[in-house]
């Protein structure tokens, strides 16, 4: 009676007491370690013992899980991950298209010939730079000279610059059409009837295209250059040597005509022409001889025999 005057509860109901106390704290500890886990409602051993505690299960966590091999709480991995994602997605999360084309080759006008640059013509008269056997222009741009050169062929066409008329010794530029397609801008020097290449190009700001069987280029050389016996100073006259012929994976081979059409005389970067040269299937009659044989025989039919 002393003890219970003192405050002290009977067995019989310390023992309730303390069973329930106990089932209080676990059931706090278990939500408190289910909220506190990143992996709270994801099927894990702390929302199972949660659930086996008689309590209602927690909440999921709106937070993603984390990725793998990656710390939750890892900012640098964080920042790794957004910038991987920012590099290959678009803010809808597509992948960013890829860049856009290049500019198709710009077609050569010749109305411009003999005004705004000079020209060579080589074919059926009236041709233009589609429809000649071969054709070129140039022009003056700043300290360069632009070329366009066009040629029907599958192989290449090129332009050398001579101090005479015949083929050796010369500086040559010619356009290539290789394998893969593409048309290349290439330098050579002319070893007798034989093309060297040279591994130093003049050429820049180089396009081309292979279309209908015609290989066509644009590109622009320094009018002056350092002293160098392949490479010759535009600023001086020179006569123009035209040709073009086949090419085998990318290596040209002589060219298709015999005797290449060359300029009439040296020509002056600095005076633009219009110069017209007939084919040879079309220089047989309009040579003189020829027109004059037409008039003998068109004045002997009309007058008849005695």
């Amino acid at each position: 009676m002393a003890a219970r005057a003192g405050g002290l509860l009977p067995p019989r109901l310390l023992l309730p007491l303390l069973v329930g106390l106990g089932l209080g704290v676990g059931l706090v500890w278990g939500a408190s370690s289910a909220s506190a886990s990143p992996w709270a409602g994801s099927g894990g051993s702390g929302g199972g013992r949660g659930a086996r505690g008689g309590g209602a299960p927690p909440a999921e966590d709106p937070r993603p899980p984390p990725r793998p091999h990656q710390h939750p709480h890892s900012s640098y991995g964080t920042f790794a991950s957004e910038l991987r994602d920012l590099r290959f997605l678009s803010d809808e999360g597509y992948p960013f298209p890829t860049a856009p084309p290049v500019d198709p080759f710009a077609k050569i006008r010749v109305d411009d010939c003999g005004k705004t640059k000079g020209c060579f013509r080589y074919g059926k008269p009236g041709c233009n730079a589609e429809t000649c056997d071969y054709f070129l222009s140039y022009r003056r741009i700043g300290a360069d000279i632009e070329f366009e050169l066009s040629a029907e062929t599958d192989g290449w066409v090129a332009v050398g610059f001579s101090s005479d008329k015949k083929m050796g010794g010369d500086d040559v530029m010619a356009c290539v059409h290789d394998d893969n397609g593409r048309v290349r801008i290439h330098h050579f020097y002319n070893v007798g009837q034989w093309a060297k290449e040279i591994e130093r190009n003049p050429a820049r700001d180089e396009e081309g295209i292979f279309e209908n069987n015609r290989v066509t280029c644009r590109f622009k050389r320094p009018v002056k250059v350092p002293r160098d016996e392949t490479i010759v100073d535009l600023h001086l006259s020179w006569y123009y040597l035209f040709a073009w012929g086949s090419a085998i994976q990318g290596s040209i081979t002589r060219h298709d005509i015999d005797s290449p059409p060359v300029s009439e005389r040296v020509v002056s970067i600095y005076k633009y022409e219009d110069i017209f040269m007939p084919s040879a299937a079309y220089q047989t009659f309009s040579s003189p001889f020829c027109l004059l044989l037409i008039v003998a025989l068109t004045f002997y039919l009309l007058m008849g025999t005695p």
